[in-house]
């Protein structure tokens, strides 16, 4: 392997245990094991836990960027249906009945590490500004096509949205059920993201 798939491996294997179970709980050995490599190959690339646990965080994060620029992004559709359409694939996927309904990686590590770890934190700290600045962009479009209020505070808005998902999302998987986050996007769609 070259070295950067024998990283890449590592991250991918790191992902696939952290989304399956948490990051506290996912054992450098059993990442290892998974990934075919060596206790030493792994201090090669990374120094530490939390170094390995960033770099995991931030695939996460290059995926997720990904997801939302296919769905956000295709302008064909009215902003807002948009919108509601990534929430719905999101909720899809991370919601209980998901096929990674351990949740959302960036909610996860939040409750995790970012009281532990400043590397951490400084990476979900950006992952959330990113993911708010997709979501405004979208607002803002919404604002242009008058589908929102010319004086819609988007940025704002895109915060709450973003902090209402992630708590839906933590209640869903608190109570095992997807009614929160079903609340969610009756509330959002429903009634917050209305045209004054």
């Amino acid at each position: 392997m070259t070295d950067v798939s024998t990283r890449d491996n590592l991250i991918e294997m790191g992902l696939q245990q952290m989304q399956e179970t948490s990051y506290c709980s996912t054992g450098l050995n059993e990442v290892l094991v998974l990934a075919g490599v060596s206790k030493g190959s792994f201090y090669h690339y990374f120094p530490s836990k939390v170094e390995f646990g960033s770099a995991v965080l931030q695939r996460y994060l290059e995926l997720e960027v990904a997801r939302a620029t296919t769905l956000l992004g295709e302008s064909k559709t009215a902003p807002i249906k948009r919108l509601r359409r990534y929430f719905e694939e999101l909720i899809s996927a991370y919601g209980p009945k998901g096929a990674m309904n351990g949740g959302c990686l960036l909610g996860n590590l939040s409750q995790e590490m970012a009281n532990h770890s400043d590397l951490i934190q400084q990476t979900l700290q950006e992952g959330f500004r990113i993911w708010e600045v997709a979501i405004d962009a979208v607002l803002l479009e919404a604002v242009t096509r008058g589908e929102l209020p010319p004086k819609a505070k988007t940025m704002e808005m895109a915060s709450f949205i973003l902090n209402s998902y992630e708590g839906a999302l933590l209640r869903a998987k608190a109570e095992r059920s997807e009614a929160p986050l079903r609340l969610f996007l009756q509330m959002i769609f429903g009634s917050f993201l209305i045209a004054g």
